[in-house]
């Protein structure tokens, strides 16, 4: 198997960082909060850059900024947990999106059969062990193992979705008439 490199080119193109972050807005994706828990208790974050890497075996990637405070409490850990929030959960995305400030004030969690902290009412969760992390520019890609995940009966609601830098929520298409 051949992998690419990247290779500097003779030209390197410029991009200016906003209009960067605004065409990408273009791309509509999930919400996630990344969570974890330590001596000091529950710890999380806001995630947009989530996906799945593989089944066999179960893996999952989110990317973070390398300069967070938050993420390397979780990487002490070794652990974390997905939680893919709900389309009525931007409040939650927006208060773990904030920087020191409480992000679990008023926020109901239980715990994995590990310990981490899973939000009440997502859409869905998967509690994982870091298995990677890679640099990649002001960002970690954080890959992990899947160990536990939400059962079928949680999964009753619709994603919050991200488009353009507001929150959506799906909306069924209309069928064409015959």
């Amino acid at each position: 198997m051949t992998i690419a490199l990247h290779k500097p080119l003779v030209h390197e193109r410029v991009f200016d960082p906003r209009v960067f972050r605004d065409t990408l807005g273009h791309y509509a994706s999930g919400i996630t909060i990344i969570s974890g828990i330590d001596e000091e208790g529950p710890i999380g974050f806001t995630c947009q850059s989530f996906y799945s890497v593989s089944t066999e075996p179960p893996l999952v990637s989110f990317s973070v900024m390398t300069n967070s405070t938050t993420y390397p409490r979780l990487r002490e850990t070794g652990k974390f947990v997905v939680n893919v929030l709900a389309q009525d959960q931007h409040t939650i995305s927006n208060q773990f999106a904030r920087k020191g400030t409480d992000k679990w004030a008023g926020i109901e969690w239980s715990q994995t059969v590990a310990g981490n902290p899973v939000i009440a009412d997502t859409l869905m969760w998967l509690d994982c062990d870091i298995w990677a992390e890679h640099a990649a520019g002001d960002h970690y890609i954080v890959i992990g193992r899947v160990n536990e995940m939400s059962p079928a009966s949680w999964h009753t609601a619709a994603p919050l979705l991200y488009f353009k830098g507001k929150y959506r929520r799906l909306r069924e298409l209309d069928e064409p008439s015959e």
